[in-house]
């Protein structure tokens, strides 16, 4: 009966999981087909966009940082091959000279794949070259970091972290390498490649917009398989190899394999975020994955706690709402009930306006959060985890109210 009855709470909290997520997508549809390209209420559309990337980038870090143990620093690097990657596999053929200016006779890769099944299947088949894209991003991805964790994976704790941070300034070096100019346009920007403008579709003359839609679906498939993999056996492993290895190898499990399979696994999905990222930008140069971008995910994953994935995509969400959005006031003017911040010069009458001042007061929010939640807001915990708290407390609360209305009766 137990069993039974524990089926069907299982049952009801998925069913209202998907009624909750289709709900999300649905209205993602709408919001896109209402609010307009100049419409002041875009940059909602922009931050969606750009959170949901950011979102499956911080769970994937956290795969590897706050489920597997593993401080490692690379991820700008990673991000780079993917971006990269889906960039050489995306051009058309015909604007391949236009981009490759130094090496207009001499490039390698002649292959897009969205042109390619473009021309063969139609709309249907640009998508279906994107995905391929896509995903070769990714395993390009995960063979340098299998390539990458040789090496280091044998080191522990700031000595791994080192060692990542050095292979990501050395895999953003050797893209800006002339020698590889044929390969890799030698450090000049990547463009022409099909993005996110492309994902609009017309039909009887209308073009629809699923833009939003489409990068927070391929974002979500993906942190429902890093989901999946830290449910399993795996994920058990990784956990256990995260609390303590020297106890875990007693146990059994092969450290070296498992990390090396979290590393691997967390740098697939780091590189389909970097092919996403491309897609959302548009461009794509070596000088955008700093090591400053490896800092903005470690940031997240710790605002939202090492550990969860529900803190991670949070943390993301709100990182780039507010850093984008609801402080962009600050800087450009009145928005959203925030003034730009002015200080009268030593000339009378002079105005003096402060650039920046949105990431001064951005950076003060972080240092509250870091100061009252410190382990993140979810900790090491799950959002249901918080909710059926919430629940039980409210419940509690009600009895005691009829319990000391009864007695006062």
């Amino acid at each position: 009966m137990n069993g039974i009855n524990s089926t069907k709470k299982i049952s009801t909290k998925t069913l209202t999981i998907i009624v909750l997520l289709v709900a999300f997508f649905i209205s993602l549809i709408i919001l896109e087909q209402v609010i307009g390209p100049t419409d002041r209420m875009n940059m909602l559309l922009v931050s969606l966009r750009q959170g949901s990337i950011f979102a499956l980038l911080a769970v994937a870090m956290n795969l590897l940082n706050g489920f597997t143990g593993l401080f490692s620093l690379g991820h700008a690097g990673f991000m780079l091959i993917g971006a990269t990657t889906y960039a050489l596999f995306s051009i058309p053929l015909a604007q391949r000279t236009d981009v490759f200016l130094w090496f207009s006779d001499s490039y390698l890769i002649r292959t897009s794949f969205p042109e390619v099944l473009g021309n063969a299947i139609g709309g249907p088949g640009m998508i279906m070259g994107m995905l391929i894209a896509i995903t070769l991003a990714g395993l390009i991805t995960a063979v340098f970091a299998f390539l990458v964790g040789l090496p280091v994976l044998r080191m522990r704790s700031d000595y791994l972290a080192i060692a990542t941070l050095g292979f990501a300034e050395i895999i953003r070096a050797l893209i800006m390498w002339q020698g590889l100019g044929t390969l890799t346009n030698a450090g000049n920007p990547l463009r022409m490649f099909t993005r996110h403008v492309d994902l609009n579709i017309t039909i009887g003359g209308q073009t629809f917009g699923l833009i939003t839609f489409t990068l927070a679906l391929l974002s979500a498939i993906c942190i429902f398989v890093i989901i999946l993999l830290v449910s399993s056996s795996y994920g058990r492993a990784f956990k256990a190899i995260r609390e303590d290895d020297i106890a875990a190898e007693a146990m059994g499990i092969n450290l070296f394999k498992h990390k090396q399979l979290s590393f691997c696994i967390s740098s697939f999905f780091v590189g389909i975020g970097g092919a996403l990222l491309a897609i959302f930008m548009g461009t794509v140069a070596p000088i955008q994955f700093r090591a400053a971008m490896t800092y903005e995910f470690l940031l997240i994953v710790v605002l939202g706690g090492i550990g969860s994935v529900s803190g991670s995509v949070i943390g993301a969400m709100l990182f780039v709402f507010a850093s984008m959005w609801w402080l962009r006031g600050l800087d450009s003017g009145a928005f959203l009930g925030l003034e730009r911040i002015t200080i009268f010069g030593f000339n009378i009458g002079e105005r003096v306006f402060v650039s920046g001042f949105r990431l001064v007061v951005f950076s003060v929010i972080i240092m509250c959060v870091v100061l009252f939640f410190r382990r993140g807001l979810l900790g090491d915990k799950e959002l249901p985890y918080y909710v059926k708290k919430l629940k039980d407390t409210i419940v509690t609360r009600i009895i005691r109210k009829e319990k000391a209305g009864v007695s006062d009766g």
